[in-house]
């Protein structure tokens, strides 16, 4: 419901307080991420999200640095960035797409309905977005939680992160940015997906496959529900 140039105005912050925080030679890695709902654990009502700085690099982004420079050094190329080109020719799992980004369900998804934005042009971090390329971010974004709030009519709850470059002052030409979004929701707005039993001690199951969630997430109207007359 934020006007895209309040949301512009978040993507602002999230750049100042990675590079601040990134300059710090104690800091080796800025995690900007949002719990959204009381579903989530999120104990405050109002808007907001969290950034965490750490000297340790999480293990998440240790094991996608360890894949994206060996598809990297094998082809020169990003892997995310060939990812998404077949995507888009594809068409089937892409939920919307601007000059600068996409969002979609990746093939891989494990929750319901996951999703995550990716920009066409191989940044490292956001700190490298341009003028332009913020706009179509903010827009993006804008889009994507649309979809979410009208699939059940709810303000839909989520966890949401960037996954970025680690500050640690060496280069990392594989990487490619990216934000992945993470709802809990399954088939309503009071049915919550589980990771419990066989999925704990075994592996994820998925109760809906990524094509059908983009299916559904696609044919929902671009206007918010609740300005729908």
């Amino acid at each position: 419901l934020m006007k895209k140039e309040d949301i512009e105005k978040v993507i602002e912050i999230w750049i100042e307080e990675y590079e601040e925080l990134g300059s710090d030679d104690s800091i080796n890695y800025v995690q900007i991420f949002e719990n959204k709902g009381a579903i989530m654990g999120c104990s405050n009502p109002h808007p907001h999200g969290q950034i965490w700085s750490q000297s340790s690099i999480p293990t998440e982004i240790l094991k996608k640095s360890g894949k994206f420079k060996e598809y990297y050094d094998l082809h020169g190329r990003s892997l995310l960035g060939d990812y998404i080109e077949q995507e888009i020719k594809s068409g089937e799992r892409i939920l919307d797409e601007n000059d600068h980004f996409v969002s979609l369900v990746p093939f891989w998804a494990t929750w319901p309905f996951e999703a995550m934005i990716v920009p066409k042009r191989h940044l490292q971090h956001i700190g490298q977005l341009n003028s332009e390329e913020k706009v179509s971010y903010a827009e993006i974004l804008k889009q994507l939680t649309i979809r979410y709030d009208n699939l059940f009519e709810t303000s839909f709850p989520y966890s949401s992160g960037i996954h970025q470059i680690p500050t640690n002052d060496t280069e990392y030409p594989e990487w490619h940015f990216h934000m992945s979004f993470y709802p809990p929701l399954l088939r309503s707005a009071t049915v919550k997906k589980f990771m419990v039993g066989y999925e704990m001690f075994a592996g994820p199951q998925r109760d809906i496959t990524a094509e059908d969630a983009a299916k559904m997430l696609q044919n929902l109207p671009s206007v918010h529900y609740s300005q729908i007359k």
